[in-house]
């Protein structure tokens, strides 16, 4: 089965971005004096991770132990682990549901690139809305982007193998609050050089997607995205 000359660009392309990071209006780092109240501040902070760590929300529990850290070196993050968050599964099999029905809607069997460009995904704290407490905490949101191959076979089955990538400008924005609590002391950890701001990352290669309600299942040394009761 050949690649299809005809295609001029990946499929799924249109509406994604080129690029992940998303900037912000934060001063930058060690640019400002701290003042006692930011050491204060940022001794408060330094006891969170453990507690947090002690109550099962582990990945936001190194998100923030590397920010307090301030190295500012990207932090890998579990892709797979987020991948399986339904807010996330959900955002990632519209994009397959998208690469299924352009492949199909080309009339040929044959091999065909598809890349979602970066996209998008907010991630609520409530498990029954498809959240999770401890992604919420680690980063809120972040960009995603799957990127790979859709198979077109004789028979008409659509098989895509593909990757998956997150990307997140960790941060504290000003202007920005959760429960009341502003962000802006927290990002002036970053500006006075108390903490530094990072980019999370992480991918999950092998990923193969199959009709029907997904979940992500080990076979064979891949991550199968198999039809929901059948892993």
């Amino acid at each position: 089965m050949g690649t299809s000359p005809a295609q001029e660009e990946p499929l799924g392309r249109s509406g994604g971005r080129a690029e992940p990071a998303i900037p912000n209006d934060n001063a930058a780092h060690a640019s400002l004096p701290a003042r006692p109240r930011d050491r204060v501040l940022r001794a408060a902070c330094v006891a969170v991770p453990p507690l947090w760590a002690a109550l099962g929300v582990r990945h936001a529990a190194g998100t923030l132990r590397h920010y307090l850290r301030g190295t500012g070196r990207p932090y890998r993050v579990d892709a797979r682990a987020l991948l399986a968050v339904p807010a996330v599964r959900e955002e990632v099999d519209a994009r397959l549901a998208e690469w299924r029905a352009a492949a199909g809607a080309l009339g040929e069997p044959g091999a065909y690139a598809a890349d979602s460009g970066w996209r998008g995904v907010l991630i609520g704290r409530r498990a029954g809305a498809g959240g999770s407490a401890d992604w919420w905490l680690a980063l809120r949101g972040a960009q995603y982007r799957i990127s790979g191959t859709v198979r077109v076979h004789e028979d008409g089955s659509v098989v895509s193998d593909y990757r998956f990538q997150v990307h997140k400008s960790w941060n504290f924005d000003r202007g920005e609050s959760e429960f009341g609590i502003p962000f802006g002391p927290f990002a002036r950890l970053h500006e006075t050089g108390l903490a530094r701001e990072f980019t999370a990352v992480g991918e999950v290669d092998g990923l193969v997607d199959a009709e029907g309600p997904r979940e992500s299942c080990p076979r064979g040394g891949l991550l199968v995205d198999t039809p929901a009761g059948e892993g």
